[in-house]
């Protein structure tokens, strides 16, 4: 499930990699439930004669198709779907033959959310918002499974750890993004400082004396 080693970069590494919840199977399992209930209670209904065998690979064919067009493709599109977060990336993949993907620099990440409703906290789920500063602004990633612990990590990433220094998502010979830079000390006044300069050219004086 998590991304190949051959696709991370030097010092990258795998943070967190899931599918989507298997909340996205419910509806697949309960068709196929459905369509192997009526297909075989049609079956033992077809009465005897000729057209008894035919009549039941009919039924069958007709419900193996209905099974590969609505149970079999959303599996398969749940199978082949990740998401994964490492130090300095996210990246989702898509697709059954045709693969899609799309990796997002943690450092154009500006804010990361979630939300859960009454089901999804039930089942332990989520829907995760990324703010990103590029040309297509939020993405969202609905269902994603542990849906704190992936908000977590993803903001010890992006802001730190309790110490507040940057995350991981910055490398250590790159300038931190404005919005993550630290405010810069506040100089000394100038009238502190010339009670300083006071104060030392008094004590030259009494050394010179």
């Amino acid at each position: 499930m998590a991304i190949s080693a051959k696709l991370l970069g030097e010092d990258e590494y795998v943070v967190v990699s899931t599918r989507t919840h298997w909340k996205a199977l419910i509806g697949p399992v309960l068709l196929l439930l459905v369509v192997a209930a009526a297909g075989g209670f049609l079956a033992a209904i077809v009465p005897t004669g000729s057209l008894q065998t035919p009549a039941r690979i009919a039924i069958l064919a007709v419900g193996v198709v209905i099974l590969a067009a609505f149970a079999l493709k959303p599996f398969l599109n749940w199978f082949f779907s990740t998401y994964t977060i490492t130090n300095r990336r996210l990246i989702t993949r898509h697709g059954i033959l045709t693969r899609t993907g799309r990796d997002i620099p943690l450092m154009r990440v500006n804010d990361v959310s979630y939300e859960h409703g009454l089901i999804d906290r039930i089942l332990g789920c989520g829907t995760l918002h990324i703010e990103s500063a590029g040309e297509r602004g939020q993405v969202v990633l609905p269902d994603v499974p542990h849906v704190e612990h992936v908000h977590l990590q993803m903001s010890d990433l992006l802001f730190g750890g309790p110490d507040g220094k940057p995350g991981d998502g910055i490398l250590e010979n790159e300038d931190p993004p404005e919005h993550m830079r630290r405010r810069p000390q506040q100089p000394q006044q100038p009238q502190q400082q010339s009670r300083s300069d006071d104060a030392e050219t008094l004590f030259s004086s009494d050394d010179d004396r």
